[in-house]
């Protein structure tokens, strides 16, 4: 067997062999050397100088006052320039806020390459949306909604198409189930509808407080941000006792310090507002404003009445046996209690779905203060509660033009209606308001009943 023989390739001259390799300039071994220097400890030239945590808070201090002020600002400036100026921020306030809370288990869907996940979840914000407005609509407008030939329809079927439009968005959802991911399709579907509750459907009865009067929405609004403030100051001036752990930095002496606070705020801030039918009178005219003003006949809330007490108080206290007061006083007692001690649950449910997702904030739409249901949480519910109060114990229930028009539109036929209008129409000859040739023309005009 023959040997292998080794075999030596010749190299090129010893001038070129020996010349040492150029250094490569490309971007890639760049940056691969800089990170390697960076690993290594070794500080470069161009670093900037990494910021010290006093830094940080100052520049985050910075940046959430500035955006306070803004928000402030925006508030007041759609507060002053009319009803639908404000129906527009509680808007995009819901929407956001909605944007949020599903966003946070909506990340998985991604992952998992599942089809029109978010398109439903827009699908079904936008059908609450329409049937929650068209009810507020309906309800409060029926004197403009009912005779108008194109919007008819959609009054008196309004709650079949609202139904019909959700069940679309049911049959979609159930057509994009798909294999193998049933357990999060149907634990995303419940989070949805779980979001469209705490958000929407209170937003909802917001807005219905704006229509009510603006006192019914600003005066909630401001309870609860004083009572956030006084809880605060409170709590970090005295406060010695956990009040729940889910936040641990809530105390009990800032609980009641801040209660009592509230309720000192809100019998000055309601006596400021009573003054002006602009936050007191229900909305009827879409184009007024702070200079504008509205025109209407007070709630009996806001007009003083006589009360007695129920015993005779001695001489020697000084005490009147009656007093006049506005019942509104009696009443902000127990809105600025329900802003205390009620609505912060809605801040400790909302730290209670944050610890269990494991995140800091719902987002950051807002700088420097996190996301927009981080701010509103605690006034979600305060606006429900004060719609609820008002319907129950402030609320004066009398016919409307609107009602009347709603009963006689929906429940009498075309023949029924014309003699409602002659006959009304008779009852305004005899009472002087109208001649007597309105009613000569209206028998002439209209068609008699068979």
């Amino acid at each position: 067997m023959a040997k292998k023989r080794d075999v030596k390739f010749q190299h090129r001259s010893g001038s070129q062999s020996a010349r040492p390799r150029r250094a490569s300039s490309s971007l890639s071994e760049i940056s691969e050397t800089a990170s390697d220097k960076q690993d290594n400890g070794v500080a470069t030239k161009n670093d900037p100088p990494a910021q010290s945590d006093f830094e940080k808070k100052k520049q985050t201090f910075i940046t959430r006052t500035i955006w306070t002020f803004i928000m402030i600002g925006g508030f007041f400036a759609a507060l002053f320039s009319g009803h639908i100026y404000l129906i527009m921020v509680v808007t995009a306030v819901q929407i956001i806020s909605f944007k949020e809370v599903v966003s946070i288990i909506n990340v998985p869907s991604r992952a998992r390459s599942l089809r029109f996940t978010k398109s439903l979840n827009w699908y079904f914000l936008g059908t609450a949306m329409y049937f929650l407005y068209g009810e507020s609509v309906i309800y409060y407008f029926k004197h403009i909604v009912l005779i108008d030939r194109m919007l008819l329809p959609f009054a008196t079927h309004h709650r079949f198409i609202s139904f019909m439009l959700y069940i679309f968005g049911f049959v979609f959802f159930v057509g994009s189930l798909q294999k193998g991911h049933y357990k999060f399709q149907f634990t995303q579907f419940a989070w949805t509808h779980l979001a469209l509750y705490l958000i929407v459907v209170q937003a909802h009865f917001i807005m219905n407080n704006i229509f009510e009067g603006l006192i019914w929405f600003f005066l909630p609004v401001s309870l609860v941000v004083t009572n956030d403030i006084f809880a605060y100051i409170c709590g970090i001036t005295f406060g010695r006792t956990q009040l729940i752990k889910l936040s641990p930095k809530k105390t009990v002496e800032g609980f009641v310090g801040a209660w009592f606070f509230t309720v000192v705020f809100g019998y000055g801030l309601t006596n400021v507002m009573m003054q002006y039918k602009y936050f007191i009178c229900p909305v009827n005219d879409f184009g007024a404003n702070i200079f504008t003003g509205l025109d209407c006949t007070p709630n009996p809330a806001f007009t003083k009445q006589l009360y007695s007490l129920p015993f005779e108080p001695p001489a020697w206290t000084g005490l009147p046996a009656s007093f006049n007061m506005e019942p509104i006083q009696f009443h902000i007692f127990f809105l600025a209690t329900f802003a205390s001690l009620i609505a912060p649950f809605g801040g400790f449910f909302a730290s209670g779905i944050k610890r269990t997702f494991k995140i800091k904030d719902f987002g950051d739409s807002i700088p420097g203060h996190g996301g927009m249901t981080d701010r509103m949480d605690c006034q979600f519910i305060m606006g429900t509660l004060a719609y609820m109060y008002y319907q129950g114990f402030i609320a004066t229930h009398k016919v409307s033009v609107g009602s009347v028009l709603e009963m006689a539109i929906t429940g009498l036929t075309l023949e029924e209606q014309v003699d409602v209008v002659k006959t009304l129409s008779k009852h305004l000859v005899n009472q002087g308001v109208i001649s007597g040739t309105v009613l000569e023309y209206i028998d002439g005009h209209l068609p008699r009943r068979r």
